[in-house]
């Protein structure tokens, strides 16, 4: 059935369009998921679809407003990009304005400086490009980021930049032309994300050319709805709505996405749509007052919801508890429609300098500039550190740190360069040993470096972030498996190695990073894993490889079991508890970090500890967890409140003495030739 056109839900003009109240419905749908999901609610795992309704609904309206205007002979690039900097600029900029305040309060300066870059991108249209440099997206580290949330406005404002240029330019070729043609391109986007699933996941999720199948699905629709008319169907808009709930409840932070599965959401909405006309059951649900209401505020919530929860998070030193986060979400609902009706609806309608053209392009403009400039100040000034009045900062530094770590940052040189052979040496005096793994092995090397050289040995030292020690082509980052594969060439060749040391994050092979628990799929010579459970025995046939070749060679192997791995990041939580004024010394800082019950330990390595000890009369296995657990409980710290990590899960170069000590037994009298390995 065609309706009648009459006139659209643009607030800035009246057109020929019928307004849709579905719609606004339609977005309250989309808005709500996300911010449940982002509040951390684990029955709305899968709320991050609502940005993909989002981008449909984007596509869908203003491929409608793009086709009213160029029908009637009215388009103009100036007027497009007006209405948008009147529908979009004034809230981001009160928003991105408020949390500056709350950032210089409550943030210590690395927080403070990924803050100030964050604005400039904000303001530079660019917020996606930064957020997928910077963090993956399902990380509890993205959700402390107040305007992580704008990557995808950055992404429809790249469409909004390019897709009306082009859709101007190739209207004369007619509408039918234009489907077919976007269709294709559609195709190809999500060809691209389903390609970066594998190959760029991050990319993948933050960047347009794998996100604009979503908003050309919206701008087929309106070109569809063009010439036949919206449609009535109970039975397909209600399997729409279906679909995008279901999605809400079925996805987690494991499901690959975009990508093909994103089709379920997009597909769902594009059902909404096409088929929820005036009249339909889904149709009179999305219209009811409330979900209207939620809808005309849905950009406002969206804004909002962010940074509140954002700066919850960092002015508490652990998760808000679930009372908190929602008491949040309604003051986010408070804000919105606070920001709606005084933000929003003037610049958009009531304002005199609303209907100046100049002025509007002019505060715009500054409005940008000047966030970037704030952005730029906060990052040049490293976040103000002297805000603190503290020492903390410089105290945590003089721990050694694995970045510091030469052996770790030359360790992962060029593949032409391993295959001369001259790797990185720790210690000084006979060559005896190869310490081998991902940087897990390179947070020991300083110290190594450091016991080695009192030995009068030395030991090849080779490590590479997500690098696992590991052949048959074992690789779960690109160019791992070049690199690793020439590492062993020459440590196996190498008659004066006795002794091979494997050290890695074993855990993280199986079971993914331990703070968002998504793995990648792992690969070897004989093929990518299916899905991420069978990771686990790509792993194993490429242990089972590496030890064989090991053994072949004549040389002992040391397997080293993985270290505890915790929720903090151990320096952070320091200055963090010290800044906000949770202590007053470091050592009542250090007292505050949370231990890790054993039992956490052996769930996250509960694939690898039956591979490792499978070789238990082959090699010699090396567990050091109880290096820094007791009592069932494992810790950061020793007894004397220093630290023993860096992070959540490297050992500074205190854990490494605990590690190296545990490797290599006593101090080598290299008089009597007395080690360790002697009794292997």
């Amino acid at each position: 059935m065609r309706y009648n056109r009459s006139r659209v839900i643009d607030k800035n003009k009246v057109l020929d369009l019928q307004y849709r109240p579905e719609i606004d419905g339609l977005r309250a749908v989309a808005v709500l998921p996300v911010v449940l999901f982002h509040a951390g609610f684990q029955w709305f795992q899968g709320g991050y679809i609502g940005v993909d309704v989002f981008f449909v609904i984007s596509g869908y309206l203003i491929t409608t407003l793009l086709i009213e205007d160029l029908k009637a002979g009215r388009f103009s690039i100036a007027d497009f990009y007006e209405r948008r900097a009147k529908r979009i600029l004034p809230a981001l900029f009160f928003v991105a304005l408020t949390c500056i305040p709350f950032a210089l309060l409550w943030m210590v300066p690395e927080e403070l400086i990924g803050f100030g870059k964050s604005l400039v991108a904000v303001g530079t249209f660019s917020s996606n490009v930064f957020f997928w440099q910077e963090n993956d997206y399902f990380s509890p580290v993205s959700e402390a980021m107040p305007l992580l949330h704008t990557w995808s406005l950055a992404v429809e404002e790249q469409y909004y930049l390019l897709f009306p240029l082009i859709l101007a330019a190739f209207w004369k070729f007619g509408a039918r032309r234009l489907f077919w043609g976007i269709l294709v391109a559609s195709l190809v986007s999500l060809a691209m994300s389903e390609w970066s699933l594998i190959h760029a996941p991050e990319a993948n999720f933050y960047l347009p050319h794998t996100r604009a199948w979503e908003l050309f699905t919206g701008s087929l629709l309106a070109l569809h709805i063009h010439q036949n008319g919206a449609q009535r169907s109970n039975l397909l808009s209600v399997l729409g709505l279906i679909a995008v709930l279901v999605s809400v409840f079925i996805y987690d932070g494991e499901t690959p996405f975009p990508g093909m599965y994103a089709l379920l959401p997009v597909v769902g909405t594009a059902l909404i749509i096409l088929y929820a006309a005036s009249g339909t059951w889904v149709a009179r649900l999305l219209s009811l007052r409330g979900f209207v209401f939620l809808g005309l505020i849905s950009y406002s919530f969206y804004l909002w919801h962010q940074p509140l929860f954002a700066f919850a998070r960092i002015r508490s030193l652990h998760e808000p508890h679930e009372e908190i986060m929602l008491a949040l979400v309604v003051a986010s609902l408070a804000l919105a429609t606070l920001t709606w009706k005084y933000v929003e609806t003037p610049f958009r309608k009531n304002l005199k300098i609303s209907r100046s053209r100049k002025a509007i392009f002019a505060l715009s403009a500054t409005g940008l500039i000047s966030i970037v400039i704030v952005g730029g100040a906060i990052d040049h000034q490293r976040g103000f550190p002297e805000r603190s009045g503290l020492d903390v900062v410089e105290a945590l530094k003089e721990i050694p740190n694995v970045r510091e770590s030469y052996c770790h940052k030359k360790g992962r040189r060029s593949v032409e360069e391993m295959a001369t052979g001259e790797f990185c040496l720790v210690g000084e005096g006979e060559l005896r040993y190869a310490i081998i793994g991902d940087s897990h092995a390179g947070a020991i090397f300083d110290y190594a470096d450091d016991y080695l050289t009192e030995a009068g040995v030395s030991a090849i030292a080779v490590s590479g972030g997500y690098c696992a020690p590991l052949l048959n082509g074992f690789e779960a980052e690109e160019g791992c498996a070049d690199i690793m594969s020439s590492a062993f060439e020459s440590i196996l060749e190498n008659p004066d190695v006795d002794t091979v040391i494997m050290l890695a994050e074993w855990a993280i092979y199986t079971e993914g990073f331990r703070d968002n628990d998504t793995p990648r799929k792992v690969r070897d010579n004989e093929g990518r894993a299916s899905l991420v459970s069978d990771n686990a025995t790509v792993l194993e046939r490429s242990m089972e490889e590496t030890m064989a070749s090991i053994e072949s060679a004549g040389k002992n192997i040391i397997l080293v079991f993985p270290v505890p791995e915790f929720e903090q990041r151990a320096n952070d939580f320091v200055e963090k508890a010290m800044f906000l004024g949770y202590a007053e010394s470091i050592d009542q800082a250090v007292s505050l970090l949370p231990a890790l019950d054993q039992a956490e330990y052996r769930l996250r390595n509960h694939r690898v500890l039956p591979l490792l000890e499978q070789y238990e009369n082959k090699v010699t296995l090396l567990p050091v967890q109880h290096l820094f657990c007791e009592a069932g409980s494992c810790r950061q710290y020793d007894e004397n409140k220093r630290l023993l990590f860096s992070d959540s899960n490297h050992v500074n170069y205190y854990g490494a003495e605990r590690v190296v000590n545990e490797i290599f037994g006593e101090v080598i009298d290299t008089r009597s030739e007395r080690s360790r390995f002697s009794t292997l």
